[in-house]
């Protein structure tokens, strides 16, 4: 093997890695939601939580990715750690399936249909096909296909130069003793579990022992071994993961490493007794491409048939090796470990912001309340309400930026810019509550009473507050169009009930009706109940435009001001509603 032989080689496994990666990601693009939903939902029970593992990583290509996927729901606290092991195990199922993709390339004979078969004869055409689509379409979903295609062209032409390139190989000597030391089990093991934990990926590793094996000179002595190897080697990735985790998410990677680490002194044990007491000619046969896939896909059944019924057991090792503290374990309200899968981290997102809305909107609703019946309890939790705004504010904006700067679909980018605009809306909602708090603790501080019908006046303004604020609620957590529709007309009347308010306040000043302080008070509600309805404008405007793929704000409430037949209607309703009583 010269040296332009191992720089070929090295061209090849990156072409590999890239292909496998850049497939991967799209893949996990292209399942969008759906990833999601079997991940968040289906995990409940042991054996639904072992079919949705196998099926994600078959989708991703990676149970590293898997894995370290779970290691950031335990650690948000979106999957307990029993979940988890039974998603690990079927990650570690799935992965097999790489190893079958790859076995194509093993396929041989004059016959059309096997020429056929051959990932050589039908890649050129998935690449071009990928190409197209990726350079002349303008929808992102079909540039993933595109990327898809094109991903797996490059894995399969970069594990076709690693197999050119270590032809040579099976007439080096030392190459072929180097393969009969790793017959023996435990240098076989180690190498494998060495060389998965430099490359992070026991499906690339399979792949270069693949690309070896067909030099002849891999028997399945040695690659037996070597398979179980990386099934120890792939976990670290999701040890790495944990840095900075808590407690549970660590017991997570832990079950992994110990799942791997259990199988593989059971089933070597056997593997071992079964070959000093019968040695079977089998293993001194040249392993073939598909024969290593066989291999490692019963390695990892055996593991599974072995442990899955003793995930319980599992559980209570990683507890008695990492034990619960004394503190209770903070959980990651948005872990970055999430924004590899961005439908996952938009479904965390859009869950912390339904949060940050009930609170705004309850904030307000309780803060209307305390001007007419305050106390102390319910002015702590409105400032509580407003402080956790403002955190959310914070970490889920800085949280959808990062999500944006990466590759994510359509779907995802607009749901993304509509969090981003929400949650604005929703922070300044709760300033507004605690700007009303304050208006109605002056009121106590100097014994300031609204006059008979003043305080008419403002229960019909209290109530308005309160039907807009529940629609952009509803509007926004249910994406419910209907609601949103009729907070523009309602919007309108509250901005009209202030002006009439205002004027209407300005004649009681002038008959001596009200004091000068009860007018500052009384200027300031109205503004802040006033913006509160602008606010809520905004939410309902923005859950339109994203309904509607516009992103313009003020077209969409101009168009709806201008161009709806309901809105006079509708206007006129509330307004008849609202109607202030006689002065």
């Amino acid at each position: 093997m010269t040296i332009f032989d191992a720089l070929t080689l090295i061209g090849g496994l990156c072409l590999f890695l890239f292909g496998m990666n850049v497939m991967g990601q799209a893949l996990e693009r292209s399942a969008g939601n759906k990833l999601e939903l079997m991940l968040g939902r289906l995990t409940t029970g042991k054996m639904t939580g072992f079919a949705t593992g196998m099926g994600v990583t078959a989708v991703i290509q990676s149970s590293s990715a898997t894995t370290v996927m779970v290691v950031g729901f335990v650690n948000s606290g979106l999957m307990t750690l029993r979940q988890a092991i039974n998603v690990i195990m079927g990650a570690n199922v799935g992965t097999t399936v790489t190893a079958w993709i790859l076995s194509l390339g093993g396929i041989s004979g004059d016959n059309i249909v096997l020429k056929l078969l051959k990932p050589m004869s039908f890649t050129p055409v998935l690449a071009l096909i990928g190409i197209i689509l990726y350079m002349f379409t303008k929808s992102n979903k079909k540039k993933d296909i595109g990327v898809i295609l094109l991903g797996f062209a490059v894995l399969m032409f970069g594990m076709d130069i690693m197999t050119d390139s270590v032809s040579g190989l099976k007439d080096i000597p030392a190459f072929t003793k180097l393969f009969v030391a790793f017959e023996n089990p435990i240098l076989g093991v180690l190498a494998g579990a060495l060389l998965t934990a430099i490359i992070q990926s026991s499906s690339a590793s399979v792949g270069i022992l693949q690309a070896l094996a067909a030099t002849g000179a891999v028997s399945y002595g040695a690659a037996i071994p070597i398979i179980m190897g990386q099934n120890i080697g792939t976990c670290v990735t999701a040890i790495i993961s944990t840095i900075g985790a808590n407690k549970n998410a660590k017991r997570a990677a832990l079950v992994h490493l110990s799942f791997n680490i259990i199988g593989t002194v059971v089933w070597l044990a056997v593997f071992s007794i079964a070959n000093a007491i019968f040695s079977p000619a089998i293993l001194g046969e040249a392993a073939t491409l598909p024969g290593i896939a066989i291999a490692h896909s019963a390695f990892n059944i055996l593991c599974t048939v072995l442990l899955l019924p003793a995930s319980a057991l599992l559980e209570k090792l990683a507890y008695a090796i990492i034990p619960e503290a004394k503190t209770p374990d903070r959980v990651e309200e948005l872990d970055e470990r999430l924004l590899a899968t961005p439908n996952v981290a938009l479904e965390r997102c859009h869950t912390l912001t339904v949060a940050m809305a009930n609170d705004a909107v309850s904030a307000l609703c309780d803060s209307i309340d305390s001007l007419y019946n305050y106390s102390e309890e319910k002015a702590e939790d409105i400032r509580r309400k407003e402080d956790v705004t403002d955190h959310y504010e914070d970490i889920i904006g800085t949280y959808l930026v990062k999500l944006s700067s990466r590759q994510i679909g359509d779907r995802v980018s607009d749901e993304a810019a509509k969090h981003l605009r929400l949650i604005g809306d929703f922070e300044r909602i709760s300033d507004h509550a605690v700007n009303i708090l304050e208006s109605a603790e002056e009121m106590r501080e100097k014994g300031i009473h609204f006059s008979e019908s003043a305080d008419e006046e403002m229960h019909v303004l209290m109530s308005s507050a309160k039907e807009i604020l529940e629609l952009s609620l509803r509007a926004f957590i249910d994406s419910d169009l209907s609601a949103a529709h009729l907070v523009e007309p309602l919007e309108q009347v509250i901005d009209d009930l202030k002006e009439q308010m205002r004027a209407r306040h300005i004649l009681r000043l002038q008959r001596g009706d009200c004091s000068i302080g009860a007018g500052f008070v009384w200027s300031d509600i109205l503004t802040n109940i006033e913006r509160t309805a602008d606010h809520c404008s905004n939410i309902a405007a923005c859950v339109t435009d994203t309904a509607a793929l516009n992103l313009s704000l003020h077209e969409t409430v101009r168009t709806v001001r201008e161009g709806d037949g309901d809105y006079e209607t509708l206007y006129g309703e509330y307004t008849k509603k609202y109607a202030l009583p006689n002065a």
